[in-house]
């Protein structure tokens, strides 16, 4: 078994196996009560809402901190998928996130900084290639190129 892992030359290819760009996926979005919403992905749900601060019952995080955690956990994925390919441990991965909100309109979210926080020492060669790894995770893919986004009012 090889343990050695090489830098990538430029970036190392993104071996995410892609759904067909055909298939068009879906989430479903429904009002609970006040400014909670039920959301709906496959076979989960999830209650989204805003804190007491901002007159919701915290019965959920916000759409922000889901956006935001999107991020991170795509980060924390692409992390422990290149730790399992290198027959690293990856049990006790996390990643800490941090954002800010932009002073000015439009309202959006300014800066995130993640920290990768590692169950195993890397060497400078494993962390440029690690690096260059979770740098095109699929969200972090989609802030750079960003979709088109249209809204339709039935």
């Amino acid at each position: 078994m090889n343990n050695q892992i090489t830098a990538p030359a430029a970036e190392e290819p993104d071996h995410t196996p892609l759904l067909p760009a055909s298939v068009a996926q879906h989430v479903d979005i429904t009002h609970i009560s006040g400014q909670a919403y039920a959301v709906f992905i496959r076979d989960h749900e999830l209650t989204v809402d805003q804190p007491f601060t901002a007159g919701g019952d915290d019965d959920g995080p916000t759409p922000v901190e889901l956006f935001v955690s999107s991020l991170a956990t795509c980060v924390a994925y692409y992390a422990g998928q290149f730790l399992r390919r290198h027959h690293l441990p990856y049990e006790n991965l996390r990643v800490r996130c941090e954002f800010d909100m932009a002073a000015d309109r439009p309202a959006r979210v300014a800066a995130v900084r993640l920290r990768l926080l590692l169950p195993v020492r890397l060497t400078a060669t494993e962390r440029r290639a690690l690096r260059a790894v979770v740098d095109h995770c699929t969200v972090h893919n989609t802030l750079r190129q960003p979709p088109d986004v249209s809204v339709t009012v039935d």
